[in-house]
């Protein structure tokens, strides 16, 4: 599949290529988010060497590592008998980036970390006594974000003071679904985003032709598909003992948002779920959600929490609490039970997509805010609120997922709650936007001209 969607990490990483000296970039990210396919695509026409990490002995990685660097620069006794030690590697390289800017990519260093506890402080070593005077580009990848973070990215990290920037490789925007399926509208690429969200790995592995059923029974629902296990994999690569995060993350994904509500569902006591929420949110778990009005967010005391991954979404809310109904072969009660409450899911995601046009809007120059969210108060909500502090002004937004057409009823309870949001100074000016899937009211279009009131049909703005 070809190379979509990712220009602003290849200009982040070309920027520091065209930097003078030694630059190390710590790369990371959920597997199968494209950190690979990235830097290959950054590396396709530069002076690099790409080693792929495996699970084996440290002086297996240094043999396999010495081939790869031995086949790059035609040095047969290196290619055949490998590097003997980790310091005999950097002042090779530094000998060959000594005058020209040389890539090394090492990817899924922690499996590097796992042959050897100590090969942070020996990369350390390596970059202060041989590699800093050097033009080598260093870049390490890795999948678990934990590790990465404890052993590259924490304060308290060996490899923290010599890294001269890093990036985080994240999901692709939902824009990107359509150019890896233009013939697809609105509602399919909702569809396929609702499941598996943007993860190049899934994406690839969907036939543009099937339907979204037929595609969830084939990749997750049989028992050797693709991703089946995906997200017990997932967290048992990060987690020592996943089970009770199981129990929190299902809790949360079958709409128990508040610490309250989490800990009736799970009975964990409040300050072991405060711990294993943290846990979970260090790695990207979970997010906790304020009301994008509060002065303090710390201190909130209104914090909902939501799963992060939409893939994880889609699996705690469906699949794994009927896994027994899928070990013995029964996909059809569950396929139906997806097929009545699909729509309502994707209610939720479409929130999330309506966000992501408001932030294209922002670059565009259509609109502007400095912050971005969703407000409630009790039993009142909002779905998408925008403050822009500059010019005093708050946008307000509505996201309906919904057969009908939107009309003035939904505007006008959109002004009602409004007025119940305490932010700016009197007067304020508050600009609203709608968002519909399936129109507007002949009504309320001439009510949005009188108004000033911005439509986005689907996802158009009209």
């Amino acid at each position: 599949m070809r190379f979509v969607s990712r220009t602003e990490e290849l200009a982040f990483l070309q920027k520091y290529y065209e930097k003078p000296g030694f630059q190390f970039i710590p790369l990371y990210g959920r597997r199968r988010v494209g950190k690979t396919r990235l830097v290959r695509e950054f590396i396709r026409d530069k002076r690099a060497i790409y080693f792929l990490a495996d699970s084996v002995t440290e002086g297996e990685q240094l043999r396999n590592l010495g081939h790869e660097v031995g086949e790059f620069f035609g040095d047969t006794i290196l290619t055949e008998s490998g590097f003997r030690d980790w310091q005999q590697l950097f002042r090779y390289l530094k000998d060959k980036a000594e005058h020209e800017r040389l890539v090394i990519v090492i990817d899924e260093f922690p499996y590097l970390v796992n042959s050897n506890k100590g090969i942070s402080s020996i990369f350390q070593k390596g970059i202060d006594t041989h590699l800093k005077e050097s033009n080598a580009f260093l870049i390490l990848l890795g999948s678990s974000v934990g590790m990465m973070e404890e052993e590259v990215l924490f304060y308290k990290a060996p490899l923290y003071g010599r890294r001269t920037a890093s990036l985080e490789v994240r999901e692709m925007p939902f824009t990107a679904l359509a150019e890896f399926f233009p013939e697809a509208n609105l509602q399919q690429r909702l569809e396929i985003y609702g499941v598996f969200g943007s993860i190049p790995a899934y994406i690839e592995r969907l036939d543009a032709g099937a339907t979204i059923q037929s595609a969830i029974n084939d990749l997750i629902l049989d028992r050797g598909s693709f991703l089946h296990n995906e997200v017990e994999f997932l967290l048992r690569e990060e987690l020592r003992e996943p089970r009770n995060y199981f129990v929190i993350l299902r809790a949360i994904a079958q709409g128990k948002r508040k610490m309250s509500e989490i800990i009736n569902d799970t009975g964990f006591e409040k300050s072991h779920l405060a711990r294993y929420l943290d846990i979970l949110r260090s790695l990207r778990f979970v997010d906790k959600e304020i009301p994008v009005t509060e002065k303090y967010p710390d201190k909130s005391r209104l914090g909902l929490y939501r799963l992060h991954d939409r893939f994880f979404s889609f699996w705690f809310k469906y699949v794994f609490p009927h896994r027994s109904r899928l070990e013995i072969g029964n996909t059809d009660y569950l396929l139906g039970k997806i097929r009545d409450t699909f729509d309502q899911h994707l209610s939720f995601v479409y929130e999330d997509v309506c966000r992501e046009l408001c932030l294209n809007l922002l670059k565009s120059g259509r609109i502007t805010f400095s912050t971005i969210g969703r407000w409630w108060l009790k039993n009142e909500e909002i779905d998408l609120v925008a403050l822009d502090e500059e010019n005093e002004t708050i946008w307000f937004g509505e996201c309906k997922w919904s057969i009908n057409p939107v009309g003035e009823d939904i505007y006008r309870n959109l002004q009602r709650k409004a007025k119940l949001v305490v932010w700016g100074k009197d007067p304020r000016r508050e600009c609203f936007i709608l968002f519909s899937k399936s129109g507007y009211t002949d009504g309320m279009r001439k009510l949005a001209l009188q108004d000033g009131v911005l439509l986005v049909d689907g996802w158009e703005l009209q």
